[in-house]
């Protein structure tokens, strides 16, 4: 594949309303390609997309990967696809596991068949939390994985993205397909939402509003962080690099931090008053729920391969987050002023 220098190239980004996407979505206009977006805004929002409109390179389609149609004639535009849409947050695993199975298995072979038809490349999304209870850290590629039961909801979506990167690999094997898989280690930054259960965005909105900082669990699990940047850059490098496909890469930050830490740093650079309260796993999602322990990336295979390795420090980044935090309070607070002056003028 060319590079970015060379010639400009058109992408399809599944999922590119959300956190992950819109961001990819900014680097990859930037740099002169064009981007074509099919969302269903399920959990993406339209507004991440905001910054785009008017830009010729630029087109949006409000849809789901289900519809074949679209897919297809999406995929036909494209030289290459990142493949980001997917059931995420653990929450919403927990609350909605048949919808996290479905999307993300079923959604994600018609991805790939329409990458295959159409003779795209593709990069897929996964996660750190195919590792599952292993205890071997830092985690590498080719580690064997142990999950839970299969009554323990939460190991569903680890069995769904580990589904969607068999599938991956069996049609490069049968079709030829072109395909990188990319494991995600808790991607932060400015716009993350804390709706689905993200524990940066959490902390730090409790933490300017006053409230009490809920650490889920005993807090001494810990956990790397890697800032949505970076994650942008690592994916730029994969697309570029011709010889990336049909093999998976860990994409995480260096630093590992518990989250009881995580709340205290929160609290510190805040300057909040709120009080750290720790609330049992079975109150916080459901009874029995099973958490990992440590959760570590080994990033060597990317960074030989490509050279990236992480530019952002966790102080960047939280920094990042706190100021974008406060400034959609102040304007959520002007906003509700000027409706309470308009409410008392009888407007």
């Amino acid at each position: 594949m060319a590079t970015e220098t060379s010639r400009n190239l058109r992408f399809l980004v599944t999922g590119g309303a959300g956190f992950i996407g819109s961001h990819l979505c900014a680097r990859l206009l930037d740099g002169g390609h064009s981007v074509a977006v099919l969302d269903n805004l399920s959990t993406g929002r339209a507004e991440n997309l905001t910054p785009f409109e008017g830009n010729p390179n630029f087109k949006f389609t409000h849809a789901d990967i289900a519809n074949d149609f679209v897919l297809e004639q999406l995929a036909s535009e494209a030289d290459y696809i990142f493949h980001l849409a997917a059931a995420v947050g653990v929450k919403l695993i927990v609350d909605e596991p048949l919808q996290t199975i479905e999307s993300n298995i079923l959604g994600t072979d018609k991805v790939l068949r329409a990458a295959t038809e159409c003779k795209c490349r593709v990069l897929m999304a996964s996660s750190s939390e195919v590792y599952g209870k292993n205890a071997r850290v830092p985690f590498q590629e080719e580690d064997d994985v142990l999950l839970g039961a299969t009554t323990k909801s939460r190991w569903s979506y680890a069995v769904s993205k580990m589904a969607g990167e068999f599938m991956a690999f069996a049609y490069q094997k049968q079709f030829g397909l072109d395909a990188t898989i990319c494991r995600f280690f808790n991607t932060v930054g400015a716009g993350q939402s804390g709706q689905y259960g993200m524990v940066v965005p959490r902390f730090v909105a409790q933490a300017l509003a006053g409230k009490p900082i809920t650490v889920y669990g005993p807090g001494s699990q810990s956990r790397t962080f890697c800032d949505v940047r970076d994650v942008v850059e690592a994916l730029v490098g994969l697309a570029r690099h011709p010889d990336a496909g049909g093999r998976v890469y860990n994409i995480g930050g260096k630093r590992e931090i518990s989250i009881q830490q995580l709340a205290e740093k929160i609290k510190a650079m805040t300057g909040s008053d709120s009080e750290i309260v720790n609330v049992p796993y079975d109150e916080a999602y459901e009874p029995g729920f099973e958490d990992i322990g440590r959760r570590i990336s080994d990033t060597t295979r990317l960074r030989e391969l490509t050279g990236w390795s992480p530019q952002w420090t966790l102080e960047d980044t939280l920094g990042s987050v706190i100021e974008f935090e406060r400034k959609r309070l102040a304007q959520s607070e002007q906003t509700d002023a000027a409706r309470d002056i308009r409410a008392a003028s009888g407007d």
